[in-house]
């Protein structure tokens, strides 16, 4: 049997889509291709188990819609897998329907958190044979497989068709270990296409690795894969040590962004930092990872510095009390500034992210959400920020509670993207896409300006520089006041 896993162009106007591997979705001006870690290993585990796989991003290969048309008619899968999202759930349900035409035979099968929270929806508006609901999905992929070639039975989670009824195997369960994933096929999965245009590599080429699914506080109401993944499991350091050495000598790679929701603290990042420091991968790469602002103490922000961290990014969201609360978020304002200072003294460089367009804050609220950010970065504190508009995505309590006191101005999914409001607020969409790019402005400043230019030291150091310089320009273009899109 012959799989494809496919990102079917996305063509429009705002840019490209940033689909795989993101919790909240956004369409970019400047693009950005992250390695989507789960379909990777869906990918692998079918070949290791004797299927013909085809691995189809035509996103970053920058495909035409014909031109991906035409290699589907010429290399004629028998399953082609999407990974979906709510702001181009639309457009996928209309490419599914036009492939189903164009080869009936075909069997479509759909992933993602969208269709984890609706999939009735899904099977109701177009023709997928399949949805695979949860964030294991690479395991339940092999399952389907093996159960359309070998009978295998069904596990929980799969949603089908038979007799012209939609049926399903019930709710999906987190019950795989992690540890028996085997490290994904880098060649078959085509890593160069990820390993260059990323704005957090400072040195390229760099890769992905998800050692957690997904966060262990899982608790924040917006966040979509809390949908997925409501549960935390995690690989042994050992796993994560073998892998990243893997990626050293065959692929020669300089950094890695481990994309697990947070990453792993206590003994584990202990025993994981020490394993770095002792096989001597901290002199050979840099890592990444995604950090809660109350987790660490400065020792083990020492610790990960010594053991090769360099990129450390911190969920901060608002700087509001009471938004932290209303979202569960599980940290205190003064926490905010006081990891990026402890962060930033062991010699890692902190990067904020940051929302606007919370249905309760007004503009005043939000102007200290801004003030926070400026002052940390006035400081020196943060290196970069991403700043974005607040989505209540389906299936999150967040979405619930609009549902339940009529925030929602929409529930036309494409415009779910990030780029205006579908919330009701006491600011104006205008309000809410300005303080949106007074956020991006910090980089504007003069002091920040001469930190960043005193910080180069080599060539890679100055091609950063010119990758942020683009990304922020796309950015203030992201969130600009212009005529919306069809």
């Amino acid at each position: 049997m012959k799989i494809s896993i496919s990102y079917p162009p996305l063509e429009s106007p705002k840019g490209i889509p940033l689909l795989a591997q993101n919790r909240q979705f956004q369409w970019f001006n400047n693009p950005t291709y992250i390695y989507p870690m789960v379909p990777a290993h869906a990918a692998t585990l079918l070949k290791e188990n004797g299927y013909q796989v085809i691995w189809d991003d035509g996103i970053a290969e920058n495909k035409t819609y014909e031109q991906w048309r035409k290699d589907i008619l010429n290399q004629a899968p028998d399953i082609i897998a999407i990974e979906t999202k709510t702001p181009v759930i639309k457009k996928h349900w209309s490419i599914i329907n036009d492939v189903k035409n164009l080869s009936p035979d075909t069997k479509i099968i759909l992933t993602g958190d969208h269709v984890t929270a609706l999939p009735q929806e899904s099977m109701e508006n177009c023709k997928a044979d399949f949805i695979l609901t949860g964030g294991d999905y690479d395991f339940l992929m092999l399952n389907l497989i093996n159960h359309l070639t070998r009978g295998k039975e069904l596990e929980p989670g799969i949603w089908y068709r038979e007799n012209g009824d939609t049926k399903n195997t019930g709710l999906f369960k987190l019950n795989h270990d992690l540890n028996e994933l085997p490290f994904i096929d880098r060649d078959l999965t085509k890593w160069e296409l990820y390993s260059e245009k990323n704005g957090n590599y400072k040195s390229t080429p760099g890769t992905y690795t998800m050692v957690g699914r997904d966060c262990w506080h899982a608790k924040c109401t917006f966040c979509s894969w809390t949908t997925t993944y409501p549960s935390f499991r995690t690989r042994t350091p050992e796993k994560l040590l073998d892998e990243i050495g893997m990626v050293i000598e065959k692929y020669k790679v300089k950094e890695i962004m481990d994309d697990t929701g947070t990453f792993p603290a206590g003994k584990w990042l202990h025993d994981f930092c020490t394993g770095m420091i002792e096989r001597g991968y901290n002199k050979k790469i840099n890592i990444h990872c995604n950090m809660r602002v109350n987790a660490l103490r400065q020792e083990e922000y020492n610790l990960m510095a010594k053991a090769g961290f360099r990129f450390i990014l911190y969920g901060v969201e608002s700087a509001n009390q009471s938004t932290l609360d209303r979202i569960n978020k599980g940290t205190k304002v003064d926490d905010i500034p006081n990891a990026c200072m402890t962060a930033k003294k062991a010699g890692l460089k902190p990067h904020l992210t940051v929302m606007m367009g919370y249905p309760w804050e007004t503009k005043t609220d939000a102007l200290q959400t801004v003030k926070l950010a400026k002052e940390i970065f006035k400081k020196g504190w943060a290196d970069t920020l991403q700043a974005t508009i607040i989505i209540p995505y389906p299936g999150t309590p967040l979405f619930r509670e609009c549902k339940e006191k009529g925030w929602l101005l929409t529930e036309d999914w494409g415009r779910f993207d990030m780029r205006e409001p579908v919330m009701r607020c006491p600011m104006t969409e205008q309000e809410i896409k300005e303080l949106t790019q007074e956020l991006y402005k910090v980089f504007l400043t003069p002091g920040y300006v001469m930190r960043r230019l005193l910080s180069v030291r080599n060539m890679d150091d100055m091609k950063f520089i010119k990758r942020g310089v683009s990304a922020i320009t796309g950015h203030l273009t992201d969130f600009s006041n212009r005529e919306k899109y069809s």
